[in-house]
């Protein structure tokens, strides 16, 4: 509890903020050490926020929605924080743009690696429809057209991403962006760059477990060592011990898939599947049609899920794309104060961006045409 002599302790439950701060350089002003608490208790918050109830539940869509969420709030934090400083961008030092802009097309590849898997599961969703409608009939060409659609949904899901694959190597090259910049007597430098660890730590973690369970591969699962000089510090720790404990643990066991909403379409996909195996009407009417209607809910839920989670990851990937903009947008503006390297290294650094985003829409426009062609047949029910 705090005592009567100290007025300002119960504004800092997680320590003296005093004693993160170096006292060597520039020294915080009041206003600067309470923009950068009100930062970090809000990313502390968060992160405390998302420790799941259940082990299990981190292998949930609802548990990926809840991270990514948490994840876009605290970016949009760092673009308020970064604006509350006030702190041009004809500021910063050449290394802080250089991490900026090298963590930003690192998290927009992984958010495109995510995007890719969510379209992939969500086009399994287009068979399993296809299934329910032909389990409705009688007709032995029906069932046996059921068991094709479930025969191509369990490839489908148990066949491996290659942009997930890829994962691994962007996530390595995020952790050792961890090690920040020196900032040398610039208060506000400090603060905003003991602002992006906070964010980066977050960033890597989430993307982390997001690719782990959705590669099934555990490599892509990050152990970060966090010094506890942070009032956030305590949070994440407890954090990061549940969450890959809990994952470590149900991967142990050999489970597959790991996904909780797609292993509950498995388990009625594997119990209905005998019953139709001969293409004939099943015996035990009343357990086919019991699996088949659990089927479409569990199916309904596992689509929604995917949705949902597809809006928050396409949100994140406006908001680091929409930063990664303004900030180079910043660099072109001609500034008669601006060190020497901003207007050529600006231009270069744009260029990289039209380039890396027009291969983007290519490979998107490639994977829309690949899909519509792959599930033409399967979009008509007869």
């Amino acid at each position: 509890m705090s005592q009567p002599q100290e007025p300002h302790r119960p504004f800092f439950p997680f320590g003296n903020p005093f004693k993160r701060i170096s006292s060597k350089g520039s020294q915080l002003s009041p206003r600067l050490l309470s923009l950068l608490n009100a930062f970090e208790f809000a990313l502390t918050t968060r992160l405390r926020k998302l420790n799941p109830k259940d082990k299990h539940d981190v292998l949930s869509l609802a548990w990926m929605k809840l991270a990514m969420e948490s994840l876009c709030e605290t970016h949009t934090g760092i673009k308020t924080l970064i604006t509350e400083l006030d702190l041009p961008v004809t500021c910063w030092d050449e290394k802080w743009i250089d991490v900026y802009l090298d963590i930003s097309v690192k998290l927009l590849d992984i958010c495109n690696a995510l995007s890719s898997e969510l379209l992939r599961l969500n086009q399994g969703h287009l068979l399993l429809q296809f299934a329910l409608h032909n389990l409705e009939s009688n007709t032995s060409e029906k069932l046996v057209r059921a068991r094709s659609s479930l025969d191509n949904w369990r490839q489908n899901i148990g066949s491996k991403n290659p942009r997930l694959e890829s994962c691994k190597s962007i996530l390595e090259g995020l952790v050792d962006s961890l090690s920040l910049p020196k900032v040398k007597n610039s208060a506000k430098g400090k603060v905003l760059m003991q602002a992006m660890y906070g964010v980066k730590i977050q960033t890597v973690f989430v993307c982390s477990v997001a690719a782990a369970v959705f590669s099934g591969n555990l490599e892509n699962l990050l152990d970060l060592d966090v010094a506890n000089t942070t009032m956030w510090a305590q949070a994440f720790s407890d954090l990061q011990t549940n969450v890959n404990g809990g994952i470590r643990e149900i991967f142990s066991h050999g489970k597959f898939p790991v996904l909780k909403e797609l292993d509950e379409v498995h388990t009625v996909v594997k119990n209905l599947y005998p019953m139709i195996q001969d293409g004939t009407r099943p015996i035990e009417v009343e357990a086919f049609s019991n699996s088949s209607s659990d089927l479409g809910r569990k199916a309904e839920k596992l689509s929604q899920g995917l949705d949902f989670l597809t809006n928050v990851v396409d949100g994140f990937f406006k908001i680091v794309l929409s930063g990664r903009d303004a900030l180079l947008c910043d660099l072109r503006v001609p500034d008669t104060h601006a060190d020497p390297f901003l207007g050529s290294n600006g231009e270069r650094l744009l260029n990289e961006l039209a380039l890396w985003l027009e291969l983007n829409r290519k490979f998107l426009h490639e994977s829309a045409g690949q899909s519509g062609n792959a599930f033409a047949e399967q979009r008509s029910f007869p």
